[in-house]
């Protein structure tokens, strides 16, 4: 399916891209029921679920160790993970459809270090605020942190690497490097100044990990999250147009500036609550769209929504092969998406650096 095709209201897409993108977001979505249901099944306290539901089907009452296991460890952990994933899949799209490339990554060009900046500010500095404002934000002080800083670096970035209309590749990927180089200093200013329960705090967010999922946790990130995919399938159709170029697509009738405005908002708002959640996770937002438009094409349309289903999937797997493979120990799902991710990136980078100019 063409961006061209893909503009138009009215104007019919090809048949079999329409048919391979319904198909693959109807097998997304069961792979997904099927990842949660092994992730909920698995672990190291050997709490199955099948039992757990043939008890709650017959009225029995559940253990107090199944309780716990399943509904306050496992359920919460795989909620957090199912928008964790999808949250870094969308952003990498939007990102993606925004710079016109697919090396576009929240992670790769500093847009994560700016979320990951806020988070710490509040973990480091937030006793410092007034305590009528600490007790109004709760829990949710870390998430809209996290935003704001997520919102500046995207902000930044676009501003720095767009120049007259036209968004530089190269700007854009050096520019990211030097804003995580900038924000990874202030970073280490802050965790100098951290005490002892600080430290411990930064130390296992920064490793990325669902560990320490709980209820509060998701309450706090889903409402962010769950807003930001809810408006991320409306630019579709406007990230079409900007893959033909911004005159071309304010000739189609769409509203440019909104289109960047609202995508910068959207990944501001999913990156950086995933992020204050769940740490640095990285490589999701870039490998899950390339997979992708390989699988159905360009169109943001039918490439937005699976992306939240396959990225969602993909971190609940890695998820489940960090809690086993160095079992009873954890590994931090970071690691694992990185050493999935960083091959898929190189295998990218090197089929694309005659286009880039590398």
């Amino acid at each position: 399916m063409s961006i061209a095709e893909g503009l138009a209201p009215g104007r019919v897409r090809p048949v079999d891209r329409v048919q391979t993108a319904r198909r693959l977001t109807v097998v997304l979505a069961l792979l997904l029921v099927v990842v949660s249901v092994i992730s909920l099944s698995s672990g190291a306290t050997g709490t199955a679920l099948w039992p757990v539901i043939r008890a709650l089907a017959t009225g029995q009452e559940l253990s107090a160790l199944d309780r716990i296991v399943l509904v306050d460890i496992r359920l919460p952990r795989l909620i957090l993970g199912v928008l964790v994933g999808a949250a870094l899949a969308v952003s990498g799209a939007l990102m993606q459809g925004l710079f016109r490339n697919p090396l576009a990554d929240p992670g790769i060009v500093g847009v994560s270090a700016g979320a990951g900046l806020g988070a710490i500010l509040a973990i480091v500095l937030g006793g410092l605020l007034p305590l009528a404002l600490q007790e109004a934000l709760g829990s949710y002080i870390i998430s809209i942190a996290a935003f704001v800083g997520g919102w500046v670096s995207t902000v930044l970035l676009y501003r720095v690497a767009t120049h007259g209309g036209r968004t530089s590749v190269a700007t854009m990927l050096l520019a990211g490097i030097a804003l995580a180089a900038l924000v990874g200093a202030f970073s280490g200013v802050l965790v100098y100044m951290a005490d002892d329960a600080q430290l411990r705090d930064l130390t296992f967010w920064g490793m990325g990990s669902l560990a320490g999922a709980t209820w509060t946790k998701v309450l706090a990130a889903a409402p962010i999250i769950l807003l930001a995919l809810a408006v991320a399938p409306s630019l579709g159709r406007g990230l079409n147009g900007l893959a033909l170029g911004e005159a071309t697509a304010m000739h189609l009738g769409i509203s440019v500036q909104r289109v960047k405005r609202l995508a910068i908002l959207v990944v501001a708002a999913a990156t950086g609550a995933a992020v204050a959640v769940s740490g640095g996770i990285g490589f999701i937002g870039i490998v899950v769209p390339h997979l992708l438009r390989l699988a159905t094409g360009p169109d943001h349309r039918a490439l937005l929504p699976n992306a939240a289903l396959l990225g969602a999937t993909l971190l609940v797997g890695a998820d489940m092969i960090s809690r086993s493979i160095v079992a009873p120990a954890e590994l931090p799902i970071g690691i694992v998406t990185a050493v999935i991710g960083a091959p898929v990136f190189l295998a990218i980078l090197l089929r694309r650096r005659t286009t880039l100019g590398l």
